[in-house]
């Protein structure tokens, strides 16, 4: 099925553009660029990550997911929330 069909039956009239699945994120919502590592001290996803996560397919979102706890470990002490972020990714991961 291409991916526009989602949002192509989201707009039908009587159809709610709130019952589309949501987009996987392991976004924390703290939005800091680590300028040693070029990863986001919030959720550890490189800028490129980011900017193009929409486009994702979920496979390509969950694959880019699974490196993020060792990338968090990566930064350290640097890592905003390094506990809400990992259960943030958990949650994610779990679905």
């Amino acid at each position: 099925m291409p991916s526009y069909t989602l949002l192509r039956t989201a707009i039908e009239p009587g159809n709610d553009v709130n019952a589309l699945p949501p987009v996987s994120s392991p976004c924390i919502n703290v939005c800091a660029m680590d300028a040693a590592t070029g990863l986001c001290t919030g959720c550890a996803r490189t800028l490129d990550e980011i900017g193009r996560w929409s486009r994702l397919a979920e496979s390509e979102r969950r694959a880019v997911m699974e490196t993020l706890a060792a990338r968090l470990d990566a930064l350290g002490p640097r890592a905003a929330a390094p506990a809400e972020a990992r259960a943030r990714i958990a949650a994610v991961l779990a679905r």
